[in-house]
């Protein structure tokens, strides 16, 4: 009987020092359900620090999946990436999460490459280790996973504004701002009450649901206005000439009005191009068509004279709290381009998330789901408030309009500052413009 006790004891001590190690494994790697103080965590939220952390608070991992190579955006995204870092680090220098957490947005950044078979590998690799992505860049990428998302309940914030993300994600895309589809609507209204309202419109932009939504916005307009409205499609991340094509659809077409829905290096030439060969209508971009590097190519009068975009926020340098904060982060010294503001602006709404579902008592990747709707994103006046949760009422209509400017910090200034145009106004939201 003594050596059954003995025996016993035995395997009672190596089955506790195996659930030891295992739960210490778990707590390094994110994953289990484990209670710090009173607040229940689960994957990518660890109690051991962040790595560089404050030694007496956890640590919450998010992802980052981004265009930081060779994509079209990677010069937006490298800054959209780098502004997040910076704004994490602020929230970490000012407490953490519930006083309680870090957070930590470096160890789990990758880069999609703007190509969704990478986006849904990389995120295949980094979803055991993290609770809620702090980037998600590119709307063809993020839907390529959005089934994954939805089976792990993985919170994202997009950098992208697809109208589908108010409707089609189940609650776990946070949206900042309006969508390409908005954005082409008071582009459009903006630019009948600049220019004259236009009677021929040409949309031009990349394939799949940003250069789509785009055109859906335009059609939309067309159809409300009397319009007549065309697309034509690039190719995205073309070599230069590859976008001859579109030039002489705009030549043939001859339309009032182009809106682009690309990046900056294909709006560069076709614009460059197009003015170039007699165009004398005027050109209204997405706000990801832009970056200040064009004003330093061939293209530059022509962008200047004929290019306008519409930007869901103000740029960077801009007298509000949110980009004062923005401007201390880089210690006054102008980033590279808006891709900062953007990255810097959409992380806004996952701060409230993360604090709400704190409050709540429930850090775990189903607490902030259950906290999505009741929960309001503030934008330090960069932004009105935003409640989340996907639902009509919630779309944001409202943009402005910027104009390249040589003089200004990131090579672009306000020239009417925020407005929703009549057919915007009027538009009812009730699911994704491409797909309607």
């Amino acid at each position: 009987m003594a050596k059954l006790s003995r025996a016993s004891a035995c395997v009672a001590a190596l089955l506790a020092l195996a659930l030891a190690v295992a739960a210490c494994g778990a707590d390094e790697n994110g994953g289990g359900d484990t209670a710090a103080g009173k607040i229940k965590v689960g994957k990518g939220v660890t109690s051991k620090p962040c790595p560089g952390g404050a030694a007496d608070r956890g640590c919450i991992y998010l992802g980052i999946l981004s265009d930081l190579t060779t994509g079209p955006f990677a010069p937006l995204a490298v800054p959209i990436t780098d502004a997040q870092k910076a704004f994490w680090k602020r929230v970490n220098d000012e407490g953490g999460i519930a006083g309680k957490y870090d957070v930590n947005v470096s160890r789990y950044t990758r880069d999609n490459k703007y190509n969704p078979q990478e986006h849904v590998a990389k995120l295949r690799e980094i979803e055991p280790k993290i609770l809620a992505l702090a980037q998600s860049l590119g709307t063809p990428t993020t839907l390529a996973a959005l089934s994954l998302m939805k089976r792990d309940d993985l919170v994202a914030v997009p950098a992208s504004w697809w109208s589908g993300w108010s409707f089609d994600d189940g609650g776990l895309v946070l949206e900042s701002g309006y969508s390409y589809c908005g954005e082409a609507l008071n582009g459009l209204d903006y630019a009948a009450e600049k220019f004259g309202k236009p009677k021929k419109v040409l949309a031009v932009g990349y394939p799949g649901d940003y250069g789509g939504d785009s055109a859906a916005g335009a059609r939309i307009w067309g159809q409300a206005t009397g319009a007549d409205v065309a697309a034509v499609k690039p190719a995205p991340n073309a070599a230069a000439g590859n976008q001859d094509a579109v030039v002489s659809a705009i030549e043939r077409r001859s339309p009032d009005v182009v809106l682009l829905a690309t990046g900056p290096a294909e709006m560069a030439e076709i614009v460059g191009k197009a003015v170039a060969g007699g165009f004398k209508g005027q050109f209204i971009g997405s706000v990801p068509t832009f970056n200040p590097a064009v004003l330093k190519s061939q293209a530059r009068r022509a962008v200047l004279a004929k290019y306008r975009y519409v930007a869901p926020w103000a740029p960077f340098g801009s007298d509000d709290d949110a980009h004062a904060a923005m401007s201390r982060s880089t210690g006054g010294k102008a980033p590279a381009n808006d891709g900062y503001t953007f990255g810097w602006m959409w992380s806004y709404p996952l701060k409230a998330l993360l604090d709400q579902a704190a409050k709540d008592g429930d850090l775990t990747r189903a607490g902030l789901l259950k906290a999505v709707d009741k929960t309001t994103a503030t934008y330090e006046g960069g932004l009105p408030d935003h409640k989340l949760g996907g639902a009509s009422e919630n779309v944001v209509k409202q943009a402005l309009i910027a104009k390249p400017d040589p003089k200004a910090p990131t090579g672009a200034s306000v020239e009417k500052d925020f407005f929703t145009g009549p057919t915007a106004e009027k538009q009812e939201f009730t699911k994704a413009c491409s797909k309607a």
